[in-house]
């Protein structure tokens, strides 16, 4: 069993919940709105590059 839940895991639980891009897009950019620093936090913890946090922030804005 991996110990880390990665940015494919989580995908795959969103759609398997029922949501599109549409609603992944929307749930970003409420967390980005509510707590910016969550957001960047979690993005971090997911081990996405810097290049690719910024792209998901800047879009969630």
């Amino acid at each position: 069993m991996k110990s880390k839940v990665n940015v494919k895991d989580w995908i795959a639980m969103y759609r398997e919940i029922g949501l599109d891009e549409a609603k992944m897009d929307q749930w970003h950019k409420v967390f980005e709105t509510r707590h910016p620093e969550g957001h960047q936090s979690f993005l971090e913890w997911l081990g996405l590059p810097p290049n690719e946090i910024a792209r998901i922030r800047a879009a969630s804005k």
